[in-house]
């Protein structure tokens, strides 16, 4: 089978295209062929090597969390899916598995959901990964609920675009920081106060928006430390800083338990990932009830990943991108 592979760490080049054997379900898994594959911030750093921490990599590795596609063929004990069902959902890469830039590709019955009614195969894509992030990140790890306060650190992104919707369906109040560019943007997705980062000082700026109280949670989907130092500035007491693990962004035990004298807590996403198929289960009903609808998508050709790498390294691209495996 065709497949975008690297065979070791390093940058774009490492990219090739590549012919290997198509995978076997095993017991419980699920054999899914792949029409597009979706592009994570999460894709560049594992090409750099720089998530082996999490899982283990056998070179030639594939890349690509996400994917949509049809169930090709299901292990011994699968329920749920059957061959010819369309799915959107995760690979198994975040296993040391082989990822979605592949004509096919193992995933987890639970970690694979019946596309939302109103999006393309392309648009369903882009969801699973920024959403689920963004759904455990608010709703699991933030506990946010209806009525709270939120600060949406990087709302134009993918997973900012999700966030902000998923806490309007949730019934929060929606601050965000991005760029003047995406004012609009994130406004028209239910923001209430885009905070140009560039212009202004978003802590003052928070302040402002709350009545000088502070937000009841901060979801960062930037990290590079552009707010966590002065999370207790953000946060009123009571409140929680998440963090997002696969940012390469994490507070040290004595940032953590100075913010905890203040009562702020900030913690990582990851203290929810046990839960991601709840979290895909709670964004797909969001997405098939109308509240969540896919960001800006565009695809590009399986063979030009490093192309998309690239882009998405950049980071500043607004919605998502996505590869054309076979694109139905």
């Amino acid at each position: 089978m065709r497949a975008i592979a690297i065979t070791g760490f390093g940058g774009l080049e490492r990219l090739q295209l590549a012919d290997l054997p198509q995978p076997t379900p095993g017991p419980g898994e699920v054999l899914v062929k792949v029409a597009y594959a979706g592009v994570n911030p999460a894709d560049w750093k594992a090409r750099e090597g720089k998530l082996s921490r999490y899982f283990e990599y056998k070179f030639p590795f594939v890349l690509g969390f996400d994917l949509s596609g049809t169930v090709a063929a299901v292990g011994a004990g699968v329920e749920g899916v059957k061959p010819g069902d369309a799915v959107f959902g995760m690979s198994k890469q975040g296993q040391g598995e082989n990822g979605a830039y592949a004509d096919y590709c193992l995933a987890w019955p639970a970690m694979l959901a019946p596309p939302p009614p109103a999006m393309s195969a392309a648009e369903a894509a882009g969801l699973p990964v920024a959403g689920v992030t963004a759904y455990g990140g608010l709703v699991d790890a933030g506990a946010l609920k209806a009525g709270q306060s939120v600060l949406i650190n990087g709302g134009a992104g993918g997973v900012g675009s999700l966030a902000i919707q998923i806490a309007r369906a949730v019934g929060a109040r929606v601050a965000v920081t991005c760029g003047a560019r995406n004012a609009d943007y994130v406004r028209e997705l239910g923001a209430e106060r885009a905070i140009d980062y560039a212009n202004e000082d978003v802590v003052a700026a928070v302040r402002d928006w709350t009545g000088g109280a502070g937000v009841d949670l901060v979801l960062d989907a930037v990290g590079l430390d552009t707010l966590l130092p002065r999370a207790t500035e953000l946060v009123k007491a009571g409140g929680r800083f998440v963090e997002i693990e696969t940012l390469i962004s994490a507070a040290s035990e004595e940032q953590v338990a100075a913010a905890a004298t203040k009562g702020v807590t900030i913690l990582s996403n990851m203290v929810a990932v046990m839960r991601q198929p709840e979290h895909l289960a709670g964004l797909a009903a969001m997405c098939a009830a109308g509240k969540v609808r896919a960001a800006p998508t565009e695809a590009l050709p399986l063979a030009d990943a490093a192309e998309a790498h690239r882009r998405v390294e950049s980071g500043h691209v607004r919605g998502k991108i996505v590869l054309a495996v076979a694109a139905q």
